[in-house]
């Protein structure tokens, strides 16, 4: 979007994880005012009419009408986390929640680049922006240690289990939720 531009491309303007993206992992979406080529955005236009804020809750008008469905439906990145992951960066800050992030990348890139038999990547970036990165780092540690000798889709189906029973016990749906 013209003259919308932003420093941190890994959280969004409203509270989305865009580098956990598979839009943006491909290369499709740099990410929230991330240079010509971004999608056209309401949130990011309603920025610039208030003040060129960096995120949402940083607007007098916070939370707006705009808040009141966004997470209910998600798009290529799970939104079901959106308002409580805007929180939570509120309240560590942008150096404590982009490092978390950043780990939260490498670990997705990992699933993805050993355990992935090319028909996961959805659920992976999923799980990791919706698990906590104590899980995550639990669960990529026993599968790294416990799965050199399965083949990739056997790797990819333990990776799968270990993920789902992580979300279970936290009461975490691994799904994309469209709109009906």
């Amino acid at each position: 979007m013209k003259n919308f531009k932003r420093e941190n491309l890994l959280f969004s303007l409203c509270g989305l994880n865009c580098g956990l993206c598979p839009m943006n992992l491909n290369q499709y979406c740099p990410g929230c005012g991330g240079g010509e080529g971004n999608q056209s955005c309401s949130i990011a236009k309603c920025s610039l009419q208030h003040g060129n804020a960096d995120y949402c809750f940083q607007c007098e008008n916070y939370p707006c009408e705009k808040y009141d469905s966004i997470d209910e439906f998600d798009s290529f990145i799970t939104h079901q986390h959106q308002k409580q992951d805007m929180e939570k960066f509120k309240k560590l800050g942008i150096e404590l929640y982009s490092a978390e992030q950043q780990r939260k990348k490498v670990l997705l890139n990992h699933l993805l680049n050993t355990y992935n038999d090319g028909r996961k990547k959805t659920l992976f970036c999923v799980a990791v922006n919706l698990l906590e990165l104590d899980d995550l780092e639990n669960i990529i540690s026993e599968l790294d240690e416990n799965t050199s000798n399965l083949t990739l889709k056997e790797k990819s189906a333990h990776a799968v289990s270990l993920l789902q029973e992580a979300a279970k016990q936290n009461n975490i749906v691994l799904k994309l939720r469209k709109k009906k």
